[in-house]
């Protein structure tokens, strides 16, 4: 498929007349992967014709595939969000129609559509946030993890290991942010800590801890839906960041809690997750993951400060890419845990 072919999409997905509504509205919302147009009812999904170090879309069989693995991932979670995948083919006037008999272009994956309040990032930043929402995302949690499917062939300490080396190497990518020192000192902490604790992941990976899990479960990946906290949008274009620890996977949440200064309901959200939990739980590697998770998240926002146009919001951005680097040193050292 051509870059010009995915242009036409995007441009026939941008026009209201396309959902059989000339006079309505388009809104259009671009993600990393991906662009989501907003119409009515509904949001339609486009994976993106590009490739990255985790994923490669190019092809359109590729974004197929993609579509329909995150339509039966996310089912796990939302099933009364993610609807369908339908296609856009080209009729035989030359004009794109949904689910028509021409030759496909390339595939949505449609989902409900829900506010932009809606979402556990936006509830935290308006304090709208409850301790009886947490404690149900808690349960939900704990629900997807017990069912979710064993993958014994992932994780474990070499798993760690790689997280711990990409970490270093995205940190080291932003030396004018980011103190050199203190980025080779995480580096040193978080391998000691891995050593110290690589028996441990090995068993939890032999045991069944390791399974299919949702792979970035921030709060902007997490939607109040019907009253009910529902996470969305899981990884399903890497087995190798989705099939992991089921406290790693919980980690970005209470990360992200503790980072928005929820402290107290980071600690609820992991009260609820044990006691909701199939089997008992070992917490032991959860600062080690907290710190993992911190780190990334570091990275991200620094590279993000550098895309700013706004210098507010280019400072404000290296600003938390400082405090979370801080934070996952922290982490290592046991401070401020849930």
């Amino acid at each position: 498929m051509s870059d010009q072919e995915q242009e036409e999409v995007i441009a026939f997905l941008s026009r209201a007349a396309s959902y059989g509504a000339p006079d309505g509205r388009v809104e259009r919302i671009d993600t990393h992967g991906s662009l989501v147009f907003l119409h009515g009812a509904r949001a339609y999904k486009l994976k993106r014709a590009v490739a990255y170090a985790a994923l490669d879309y190019r092809r359109l069989d590729s974004r197929e595939l993609a579509c329909r693995a995150e339509l039966r991932l996310n089912r796990r979670t939302a099933p009364d969000l993610y609807l369908e995948v339908r296609s856009i083919n080209r009729g035989p006037d030359g004009a794109l129609r949904f689910d028509g008999a021409g030759p496909v272009l390339d595939w949505v994956v449609v989902m409900r559509r829900f506010p932009q309040a809606a979402l556990f990032d936006n509830l935290a930043v308006a304090g709208h946030l409850t301790d009886a929402l947490v404690d149900r995302l808690g349960a939900e949690i704990a629900r997807f993890h017990a069912g979710a499917e064993l993958t014994p062939q992932f994780g474990g300490p070499e798993a760690v290991r790689l997280v711990i080396e990409e970490n270093h190497r995205e940190l080291c990518r932003y030396p004018e942010l980011l103190d050199p020192a203190a980025v080779n000192a995480l580096h040193r902490a978080a391998l000691a800590a891995l050593e110290a604790q690589a028996a441990e992941l090995d068993r939890r990976r032999r045991e069944g801890r390791v399974r299919r899990c949702h792979g970035d479960l921030r709060l902007a990946n997490v939607c109040l839906l019907d009253g009910q906290p529902t996470p969305f949008d899981g990884i399903e274009f890497s087995d190798r960041l989705s099939c992991i620890d089921v406290l790693h996977d919980l980690a970005f949440l209470l990360l992200d809690l503790q980072h928005h200064g929820l402290d107290a309901l980071a600690t609820r959200l992991l009260q609820s997750y044990l006691a909701h939990a199939g089997e008992p739980e070992d917490c032991r590697p959860l600062p080690l993951f907290l710190s993992l998770r911190a780190a990334t998240r570091s990275f991200t926002l620094a590279c993000s400060a550098g895309r700013q146009r706004d210098p507010a919001l280019s400072a404000d951005k290296a600003r938390q890419a400082r405090a979370l680097l801080e934070r996952a040193a922290a982490c290592l050292r046991g401070d401020g845990l849930p």
